[in-house]
C-alpha cells in the first residue's frame, strides 16, 4: 500500500504562484508520480507526470512553461511549483501513483494511489 497526503493549496491571485507538494509513505516510493486535478462539474484532467526511473517528464499542454513537477527521494515527496497562475487553473489537485510499472501514464485508470486532494483556488 502507498499513502499519498497533499499539502500546499490556497488562494492565489492570477499571475502569482504556489507550489504543492505530496508526502508519500508506505511500500517503496514508486518511480512515477503524477498530478492530476478537478474543477467543480468537470472530469478529473490530468496535469503531470514525473518517471524518475527513466528521467522524463510530461505535462498536458495548457499547463507547459508554467508548471513544473519536481521530486525530492530523500523526502519521498513530488511537488508541483505552479507559476503564471490563471482562473482556469482552480481545481482540487490531486497526487497519485500507479499501482504496477508503466512509463508515462496520463490516465487517471493507471493509477491505484490517490491523495485526498488539496484546493487551489485562483483569483481575477
Amino acid at each position: 500500500q502507498v499513502q499519498l497526503a497533499e499539502s500546499g493549496g490556497g488562494l492565489v491571485q492570477a499571475g502569482g504562484s504556489l507550489r504543492i507538494s505530496c508526502a508519500a509513505s508506505g511500500r517503496t516510493f514508486s518511480s512515477v508520480m503524477g498530478w492530476f486535478r478537478q474543477a467543480p462539474g468537470k472530469e478529473r484532467e490530468f496535469v503531470a507526470v514525473i518517471n524518475w526511473g527513466v528521467g522524463r517528464i510530461d505535462y498536458v499542454d495548457s499547463v507547459k512553461g508554467r508548471f513544473t513537477i519536481s521530486r525530492d527521494n530523500a523526502k519521498n515527496t513530488v511537488y508541483l511549483q505552479m507559476n503564471s497562475l490563471k482562473p482556469e487553473d482552480t481545481a482540487v489537485y490531486y497526487c497519485a501513483a500507479p499501482g504496477k510499472l508503466s512509463y508515462l501514464p496520463s490516465s487517471a485508470i493507471e493509477y491505484e494511489y490517490w491523495g485526498q486532494g488539496t484546493q487551489v483556488t485562483v483569483s481575477s
